[in-house]
């Protein structure tokens, strides 16, 4: 009995410096402020052991170079605002299981050949950047090879205007990095608010992206993601996804997302993914498709846009349900006549069938790709003849003897009723179980 009690006091004692000595222990404070033991972060920072936390109090911290080589909190009180004054990178995390909360990060220049940020991240894990502002940095914050990454609730905000597309970062770039969280956050003024290259099981959501030069949201080779519930507006064109699979894409807004060559969003070479639920208003044109296949493309609202779908003849086996298109200049637009593309129960304001059985179906086809809309694509100046005499004949006897515009691309079924997909899911579900071709469930 005595052994087995000394057994248990050594087992106990070695438990408890493990716990103490161990990288999660509980570590000190170290404080920065003006009149502190410690009056520079990079200085404290230096000096933290793991699990520490480096409180740094509100002030004007003129620092840059900051590198985190142990997993501590830097936590800002009273908005400390750290001034990199344009010589080179601010804050550089080189171990695992750092947070970086509540600064204000500001001034860092173009660097052409490092790429400088406010805050940057490679090859460690578990990062939190929470509640931070971001301001004037030639990236915002860049991560690398790093997984497991919350960021949260930032702003992130660059100066764009007058400047090239080459001139400018990215607000948050991902490069090879997996499972990371981009929550809350309003980014605006880089070339792209959001970047990511080669993520993938992360998502997007809550974030607000705006005024950025090129796209408010950039998807290459990144497979496995979510962006649901974000606002991409008045950016060079709101977001572009390519190359990639199984993206989910809902309740999203992309709205006043004008130019020559913008869209609300982007389609090309992507596959085996879902656009539901979002709204696509006021842009040059709503959804651009290039070479994407096995979209399921329902319950989105297109108002007002230029084109609300651009669908080239690349596109295959992609599906449009339930869809309300109101109020824009061409609903569908295509570059040739083969089409192997599925629409059903959309509805279409420029109908003009009837519904004689009164079930909201109505009873004659709709094709929703016009001569004109045709014409525009192949000829883009003839545009300007939009809503003339002429092109509405054109248009007319297209409809009575179509022989130009694509003879599969038709809703069969168009509804008589715009869909209100907050409130009309009863119906939506009847619809989804009449649908004459088999329903995709992802």
């Amino acid at each position: 009995m005595r052994d087995l009690n000394k057994y248990l006091l050594v087992w106990t004692t070695c438990a408890l410096v493990v716990l103490l000595t161990g990288p999660q222990a509980v570590g000190g404070t170290l404080k920065v402020c003006k009149t502190c033991t410690y009056t520079s972060v990079k200085e404290a920072v230096g000096q933290a052991k793991a699990g520490d936390v480096v409180l740094v109090d509100g002030g004007v911290y003129q620092e840059s170079g900051i590198e985190i080589m142990q997993p501590i909190r830097l936590i800002g009180q009273n908005n400390p605002v750290i001034d990199g004054n344009n010589s080179g990178q601010i804050i550089t995390v080189a171990s695992d299981d750092v947070t970086i909360q509540g600064f204000t990060l500001q001034n860092v220049a173009t660097s052409y050949t490092r790429d400088d940020a406010a805050i940057r991240v490679r090859q460690h894990n578990n990062i939190q950047i929470l509640n931070n502002t971001i301001l004037k940095t030639y990236y915002g914050i860049y991560l690398q090879y790093a997984d497991g990454i919350v960021i949260k609730d930032n702003v992130v905000k660059g100066e764009n205007l007058g400047r090239t597309e080459s001139s400018l970062g990215n607000a948050i770039h991902l490069y090879k990095t997996d499972d990371v969280q981009i929550i809350g956050n309003d980014v605006q003024g880089y070339r792209d608010g959001i970047y990511l290259e080669t993520v993938k099981n992360s998502t997007v959501e809550r974030n607000i992206s705006h005024q950025n030069s090129r796209y408010g949201l950039h998807f290459m080779f990144s497979d496995g993601n979510a962006y649901t519930h974000n606002t991409f507006r008045n950016n060079g064109a709101g977001v572009a996804v390519m190359y990639t699979t199984n993206v989910r894409m809902e309740h999203n807004v992309f709205e006043d997302n004008w130019g020559a060559a913008s869209y609300g969003l982007l389609l090309k070479e992507i596959n085996n993914s879902v656009i539901h639920n979002n709204i696509f208003r006021r842009n040059t044109t709503g959804i651009h498709m290039e070479s994407s296949s096995r979209l399921d493309i329902t319950s989105n609202d297109f108002e007002r846009n230029g084109w609300a779908i651009k669908l080239m003849t690349t596109c295959i086996d992609d599906t449009f349900r339930l869809n309300n298109f109101t109020g824009n200049s061409f609903d569908i637009s295509t570059n040739g006549n083969a089409q192997h593309n599925f629409f059903e129960h959309n509805y279409w304001d420029k109908y003009t069938g009837y519904d004689l059985d009164k079930d909201g179906v109505g009873d004659v086809p709709h094709r929703p790709v016009s001569l004109y809309a045709m014409l525009v694509e192949r000829v883009p100046p003839s545009v300007m003849l939009m809503r003339s005499f002429m092109v509405d004949l054109l248009d007319n006897m297209e409809r009575v003897l179509p022989s130009i515009i694509p003879q599969n691309l038709v809703d069969e079924s168009p509804l008589m009723k715009k869909i209100d997909h907050d409130n009309n899911r009863e119906f939506v579900q009847v619809l989804r179980q009449t649908a004459s071709a088999p329903w995709r469930e992802r």
